[in-house]
């Protein structure tokens, strides 16, 4: 069997110890030979091996285990759980330690300096601070604004690049639709 179940040797010493399961169908189930199996049975493999419960581990059900110990002839089947692991890029709120804390207004002047096509609510969001700092930043309103440096977010991992370009690009389609929507007025 291509599946072997987790920590087969401690697994074969439990079903040694706990199941009427013949030797092949414990050997087969845990990819050992047979003679390792019967050597565990007369303690002479894996002494001091503390049997490791396959049911607690979710690899097999007692149900499983009963029908295989009725027909000697039936494999054990292991349980397959699998895991699906999702690639999902969602954005995950990282603590931000307070030295770090000025680069966020810092990199929302940056982004109105070098992509000003970028709405204030998009800066907001790419950046972490709210819509009225990053509308402030540009009304030069800003209560420190006098100390703001431009910094580079995507330098400062703030947001990756990808990020950055995905933004600009949704601007750029704001803006496209919103010159023909101007186009369509001005035709009326």
């Amino acid at each position: 069997m291509s599946n072997a179940p987790l920590m087969p040797m401690a697994t074969a010493v439990w079903l040694v110890e706990n199941t009427t399961l013949t030797f092949n169908q414990i050997a087969n189930f845990c990819n050992l030979h047979v003679v390792e199996v019967q050597g565990i049975a007369d303690g002479e493999v894996a002494k001091g091996i503390k049997g490791y419960n396959p049911i607690i581990a979710g690899q097999l059900t007692r149900e499983e285990i009963e029908l295989s110990a009725k027909d000697e002839t039936r494999p054990l089947e292991i349980k397959n759980n699998e895991i699906k692991i999702s690639n999902s890029d969602k954005k995950i709120k990282k603590y931000i330690p307070i030295s770090k804390r000025q680069d966020k207004p810092d990199s929302a002047l940056w982004l109105l300096k070098h992509h000003n096509i970028l709405k204030d609510s998009q800066i907001a969001k790419l950046v972490g601070i709210t819509k009225n700092s990053v509308t402030s930043i540009r009304n030069k309103s800003y209560w420190n604004y006098n100390n703001l440096t431009a910094k580079d977010p995507v330098a400062l991992n703030l947001f990756s690049q990808k990020t950055l370009v995905e933004a600009l690009e949704k601007a750029e389609r704001r803006i496209k639709r919103e010159k023909k929507q101007k186009e369509k007025e001005r035709a009326i």
